[in-house]
């Protein structure tokens, strides 16, 4: 069977979400001008006005990871005025995760039909109305209700982020720009976490952690409106003049007409995508589609997102004892998460993504094991963790109120109550209060004292507790350069654009739907099984995840769209081809003729610019 020649080039990768997570790239930077008393220099060959579009997207990824950083210290608070139990705080925790996946599903097909921009706007309109009925309520079904429209908003925005500053980009800085958009979700994160520690002992203060992002959510809308579409859709839609004055505004050129006869040559055949073609053999987009399936689900499976969602009830378990305490360990992950994005971002288009990929997973696999191994000497009742922050608590963490008193003293105290109207702190919410009142009554009738039964700071011996949140800062550190802002860059490249929103949409639907049942069951298993067992398990998969990625996942830097959607789609349905690191190899084509096999595979080698790569035809 004839093998045809398979082209030199082949570089780059991208990231969207839901995620989330989700990630974008430039690699020109060139010196932007934000005023006439500000210059900050930049990588050679981005304009400024690409930059600040792209900048202002990427805000996107910013309330993105503050939603999803905020619920881990909202959660302590939440959970001791409404008294939540282990499985209503995995509830709360997925709700977003549900609204998400939700808009996973249909996302691809708004941004495909409407446009990335009017997406963006959208979602962050939707952000702002959930976060604003969040605000005068203490009610858990309405708490349920907004997480589940800011799930919404952060799932489609992060798909439509993803591709509109994919496709503003210019090629050479797609990588960096994209990335940019990881960058401001680690951001987000950082800054959930110190919010979380600054109103760690305000009376309500989760109402202001949830309140801070309703202005930059309604100025990033509106700045959107302002900003041009991007080429590629406006092509998509017979836009062909619209597309090339907005080519030439962000290129800062006066004409764009090369750079728009590649565009559309790559759309011509694409606008005739179905959903059902990312299943078909068709331009070996079958192949493609379980590519990106399998990276996501080790994006989630690697346990990072719990380590977002739980991070202060992680923390407290290992005897970070106070929320106080809990939220500032947790601040520590939010900066380790910027510091390790940052070269991430700016060295991806140099060093490419798939040996991020690697580092990461190599790294990941140690810190766990480490982790695991040092957890094997904490016993920790996570179900107690859960309960550790009652009414009781919260009542008498309150300046003024009870310190110091015995667990008799607390039991006669509660169990005394006439009526729940009586609890100073929450009297107004009689719903509610209710409710906190039959827990107390039930929980002190049969002698169990709330305030004891999680583990006490004392109980973890120094080196343990310092030791754990080390290899939890590491494990951060190497999600943070790897899994995190890579899989979406290669996920934003290996599509085809007539159907690279619809197939996005699908990985995030994917991703969330993954991530909501690891996080709805979370502190279940781990009181099943312990901590310790949780960490090996995701060590299995961090050291899965590297095979796969040596194994599967090209490197791209430098090549346009539109090279690797051709180079992907040449791939042939009995041609498996290896590549590896700057190395000559065989091409091997399969063959029924046994007889055959000696010299009909072993066609020659070629040397081939694409390093580290092995790409499955269809199954």
């Amino acid at each position: 069977m004839h093998l045809t020649a398979f082209p030199k080039s082949y570089k780059k990768i991208f990231w969207t979400g839901i995620s989330n997570k989700v990630i974008i790239s430039c690699q020109n930077v060139a010196e932007v001008t934000l005023s006439s008393f500000c210059v900050f220099s930049l990588i050679s060959g981005c304009g400024t006005f690409t930059f600040l579009s792209s900048a202002v997207a990427a805000i996107s990824g910013l309330l993105m990871g503050y939603e999803l950083g905020l619920i881990s210290g909202a959660l302590l608070q939440m959970s001791s005025i409404l008294a939540l139990s282990c499985k209503e705080q995995e509830i709360i925790v997925s709700s977003l995760l549900f609204g998400a996946l939700f808009a996973s599903l249909i996302g691809g097909f708004l941004i495909d039909r409407f446009g990335r921009r009017l997406a963006i706007i959208i979602a962050s309109s939707l952000l702002v109305l959930g976060s604003l009925i969040l605000l005068p309520y203490e009610s858990y079904g309405i708490f349920i209700v907004g997480r589940i429209a800011i799930g919404i908003s952060i799932s489609l925005s992060s798909i439509a982020t993803c591709v509109y500053i994919a496709e503003i980009a210019p090629q050479h800085r797609r990588g960096l720009l994209v990335s940019l958009n990881e960058l401001m979700i680690v951001i987000g994160i950082l800054f959930a976490y110190i919010s979380n520690y600054a109103f760690a002992r305000v009376s309500h203060g989760w109402k202001y952690m949830f309140g801070l992002v309703i202005p930059l959510g309604a100025l990033q809308a509106i700045a959107m409106y302002f900003l041009p579409p991007s080429p590629r859709f406006l092509v998509m839609k017979n836009n062909d003049e619209a597309a090339r004055k907005v080519l030439e505004r962000l290129r800062e050129t006066s004409d764009a007409t090369k750079e728009l006869t590649v565009i559309k040559s790559s759309l011509k055949d694409e606008h005739q995508y179905s959903f059902l073609d990312l299943f078909r053999s068709r331009n070996n987009m079958r192949a493609r589609m379980l590519v990106g399936l399998t990276l996501v689900f080790f994006v989630q499976t690697t346990g990072q997102p719990n380590i977002l969602f739980y991070a202060s009830t992680v923390l407290k378990s290992v005897g970070f004892q106070s929320n106080e305490a809990a939220s500032l360990a947790s601040t520590g992950v939010g900066v380790v998460k910027v510091v390790s994005t940052v070269p991430a971002t700016v060295f991806v288009d140099q060093v490419g993504s798939k040996t991020f990929l690697c580092i990461g997973s190599s790294v990941m696999a140690v810190s766990l094991v480490t982790m695991g191994l040092v957890n094997r000497n904490i016993y920790v009742n996570f179900t107690n963790v859960c309960r550790s922050q009652s009414p009781e608590d919260f009542f008498l963490q309150r300046p003024g109120n009870l310190t110091g008193v015995t667990n008799g003293s607390l039991k006669d105290l509660f169990a005394s109550m006439a009526s729940p109207e009586r609890l100073s702190f929450d009297a107004q919410r009689s719903p509610d209060v209710a409710r906190m009142g039959e827990l107390n009554r039930t929980a002190l009738a049969g002698g169990k004292s709330t305030t004891g039964s999680h583990v006490e700071s004392g109980e973890v011996p120094v080196v343990l507790k310092w030791l754990s949140l080390a290899s939890l800062l590491v494990y951060v550190a190497a999600f943070s350069i790897g899994l995190g802002p890579m899989s979406w860059l290669v996920l934003s490249e290996i599509f085809p654009g007539g159907i690279r929103g619809r197939a996005m949409a699908l990985t995030s639907s994917m991703n969330w739907g993954i991530n909501l049942l690891i996080s709805l069951t979370f502190l279940t298993v781990t009181e099943l099984i312990g901590l310790s067992w949780v960490c090996f398990i995701y060590t299995i998969m961090s050291l899965a995840s590297l095979a796969f990625v040596i194994v599967f996942i090209p490197e791209t830097k430098g090549c346009s769209l539109e090279q690797i959607s051709m180079e992907l789609a040449k791939q042939k349905e009995t041609t498996l081809v290896f590549f590896w690191k700057n190395q000559i190899l065989s091409r091997l084509e399969l063959c029924t003729c046994s007889s055959e096999w000696p010299s009909k595979h072993f066609v020659g080698a070629e040397r081939l610019a694409l390093k580290g790569w092995w790409f499955p035809a269809p199954l």
